[in-house]
């Protein structure tokens, strides 16, 4: 399954969900981008990510303009932001998903609070991208529960 991930930096959210899906499986082609990519990865994000074992430090922002081209299985977009500025896939777009969350590099806080802030997203990113990619499996698998209306409860609603 190819699969692309997407947030207006693709510095933080995205490459938090890019890391942790290719980590869940192996198989999957994953990809993140952003439509307006910073520099680089957040500190924070890599930090938090390899307490779990998962090292995104290699990792770069992308512009998703580099994949508008392609064939995708699933492209899904992990920021409010995306659903306005994204722009046309040329390529084929099998399924596409939105699940947003807070940005945690806008944060205010001491460290401690900003860690927790980077912390709780991270979670909330793997319980969402745990469904998701069972999902994904299952459609790996034949099944048509994760095709059922794009998402991985099996209705309409992203999740």
């Amino acid at each position: 399954m190819k699969i692309l991930i997407i947030c207006t930096g693709n510095s933080c959210r995205s490459q938090m969900a890019h890391g942790w899906l290719k980590s869940y499986n192996p198989q999957f082609e994953v990809y993140s981008a952003g439509t307006s990519p910073e520099k680089e990865v957040n500190p924070m994000a890599i930090n938090v990510m390899a307490e779990l074992g998962i090292d995104i430090s290699g990792h770069k922002p992308v512009s998703v303009e580099e994949y508008l081209d392609q064939k995708w299985d699933f492209v899904i977009s992990v920021c409010d932001a995306t659903l306005e500025t994204c722009p046309t896939f040329n390529g084929k777009v099998r399924h596409r998903l939105h699940k947003g969350f807070e940005d945690p590099a806008k944060f205010k806080g001491t460290p401690e609070q900003v860690k927790a802030k980077y912390l709780e997203v991270r979670d909330d990113l793997v319980l969402a991208f745990r469904s998701i990619a069972e999902a994904i499996e299952m459609e790996m698998e034949g099944s048509v529960v994760a095709s059922q209306g794009g998402c991985s409860c099996g209705g309409s609603c992203g999740c």
